[in-house]
């Protein structure tokens, strides 16, 4: 019964995600959402998908949570760690045991940062299309339990789909995306960072719970995130108007009373 429950969610997943390929659709929200949906049908604790820049360095561009833990382990793939291997060769590597000694030699600074917030496997899925690779799907797991073949078989899944939305095309004769496309998708979260952290300064809250309310109020009125998140910066929207996440409503509260 529970593989019927998920094999019906999977198609749900990828209807929506197939209903959201449409001209000008937001990219970063739609990784977003991919990224939660690995935590949601894979035995992971954690997602993110990394895309490589113009230097063909790794970057975060979007993750299952916002947790400050987290996004430090993505970006200290850059240079090392099973995620930039992925990239470079074109292959998955999968059930990485990070507490073995040999992992720590390889990778020395993502490993022990890895189990210091609590992670000890990691996989790496590359997001490739035929010989082009764009980046990677990185997936943790705080319980040492290896994923199974069908497990890998979805990540990889869910890689190609997330390929697919990075290299959507505008026109059917378009080859290929330019790199100052995805250049400006890294640009855009890089905007959406400095949101998050305005909006969780303000609030006094967590940027998790920041970005939630962010996302929602963005998604709520079919703005783009990082229109959006421009606006903001730039001091054209009032946030205000952003109804804050409950726990910073319930400060509020406390403070008027």
């Amino acid at each position: 019964m529970i593989g019927m429950a998920r094999e019906r969610r999977l198609a749900e997943i990828f209807v929506e995600v197939a209903d959201s390929l449409v001209d000008d659709f937001d990219v970063i929200d739609l990784l977003q959402r991919l990224s939660t949906r690995c935590v949601e049908l894979l035995d992971v604790s954690a997602a993110g998908i990394l895309l490589a820049d113009a230097h063909g360095e790794l970057q975060i561009i979007a993750a299952s949570d916002e947790h400050t833990r987290l996004l430090e382990l993505f970006a200290l793939q850059h240079d090392q760690g099973p995620c930039v291997e992925c990239y470079r060769t074109g292959r998955p590597r999968t059930n990485i045991d990070l507490t073995r000694p040999e992992t720590t030699v390889a990778w020395p600074r993502f490993a022990v940062r890895a189990r210091e917030t609590g992670y000890v496997a990691t996989h790496a899925i590359p997001l490739r299309l035929r010989s082009r690779v764009v980046g990677a799907l990185n997936l943790f797991q705080t319980e040492a339990h290896r994923l199974g073949d069908d497990d890998i078989a979805l990540a990889r899944a869910l890689a190609d789909v997330a390929t697919i939305a990075i290299l959507q095309q505008r026109t059917l004769e378009q080859s290929h995306v330019e790199n100052s496309q995805l250049e400006t998708a890294l640009s855009n979260r890089i905007l959406i960072e400095q949101v998050k952290g305005v909006l969780a300064e303000r609030w006094e809250t967590s940027v998790d719970d920041a970005f939630a309310a962010f996302r929602s109020y963005a998604r709520s009125r079919h703005l783009r995130l990082s229109e959006f998140a421009t606006q903001i910066i730039s001091g054209g929207f009032d946030t205000t108007e952003i109804p804050p996440p409950a726990a910073a409503a319930d400060r509020s509260g406390d403070h008027r009373g």
